[in-house]
């Protein structure tokens, strides 16, 4: 291995805590390609478009987490899922190599799904979210109901302030970032030309450790801060039983980030949201790939065979 303290092969590595990655991701070598993409009057974000095996193929467009990026949030999934779907995937705001704008708004963000669909020429995919991701799925079904097929929705809720330690958390959270919000607008902005190139179309054997620090540093830590705040103050409980789209959830029983009952109560919000259950914590998309990813495709069936 190119790096010693980050050992692919061993079930429960994590980069830089001497905990290792899904041994899924160390199974395979190869990064696809994708590309930079104007969205009229949005901006400039990278976006990766992979064909399904007929042209007729269900499109699944895939939202990734808050501090990772497209692809390093979803490359466990690829494979498998590219043998029956055409996927596409692509950076948000803030992060990885996604538009850069003075405001993280998360009604920007659902927006920005309904653009990169134009962009790439589906009417109507399955939105599939996780985390963060999942935020931006309910929400694009919301506002754009006649753009979004069906939505998946991974380790994921429908708010996060309830209890007193939570809104505690959130609003000193948001006290302390509001007082560095221009410094932090302005070091993000600094930080965009020095971000890495563009990923290879594939990579040698024992550099996916490389790959993968490559793509957590392109993400700001003070951009993050302030995508912190505005997640804090989300919540669909007024519009989410509203929803009519098929719907999926995926409940990662061990969260410890995301309360497994919330995870519940939004798929009972939803009507006819079927409920999946994987056995893994938060991180699962990455550090628990075996155990999420076969779960998470049974997920996508049951959306795709609703459509």
């Amino acid at each position: 291995m190119t790096n010693p303290s980050l050992d692919l092969t061993s079930p429960n590595a994590q980069p830089g805590r001497g905990r290792r990655l899904s041994p899924r991701i160390s199974r395979l070598t190869e990064v696809p390609q994708g590309t930079m993409v104007e969205l009229p009057g949005r901006g400039t974000t990278y976006v990766v478009d992979l064909p399904g095996p007929a042209a007729d193929s269900p499109t699944v467009l895939l939202l990734h987490g808050m501090a990772t990026t497209a692809m390093l949030n979803w490359f466990p999934s690829l494979r498998e899922l590219n043998e029956r779907y055409r996927v596409v995937l692509f950076d948000q705001r803030w992060h990885g190599h996604g538009i850069r704008s003075e405001r993280f708004d998360l009604d920007d963000l659902a927006d920005d799904v309904v653009a990169v669909a134009d962009a790439v020429g589906v009417e109507r995919p399955i939105l599939a979210g996780y985390s963060m991701g999942g935020v931006i799925a309910q929400l694009a079904a919301h506002r754009h109901p006649d753009r979004v097929g069906g939505i998946v929705l991974a380790a994921t809720t429908y708010r996060f302030q309830e209890t007193r330690r939570e809104r505690a958390f959130h609003r000193s959270w948001a006290a302390t970032a509001t007082m560095f919000a221009e410094w932090s607008f302005r070091r993000a902005e600094l930080r965009r030309d020095k971000l890495p190139a563009l990923p290879e179309s594939s990579w040698p054997v024992g550099r996916m450790d490389r790959w993968a620090m490559t793509e957590l540093r392109a993400t700001s830590g003070w951009a993050l801060a302030q995508a912190l705040v505005v997640l804090g103050r989300f919540d669909s409980s007024e519009w989410l039983p509203t929803l009519k789209v098929p719907t999926a959830v995926v409940i990662t029983t061990r969260d410890r980030a995301l309360p497994v009952f919330r995870q519940l109560e939004m798929a009972k919000a939803i009507p006819g949201a079927e409920i999946f259950l994987a056995k893994a914590g938060h991180a699962a998309c990455a550090l628990e790939a075996d155990v999420f990813v076969p779960v998470f495709l049974e997920a996508v069936r049951s959306v795709a065979a609703r459509l």
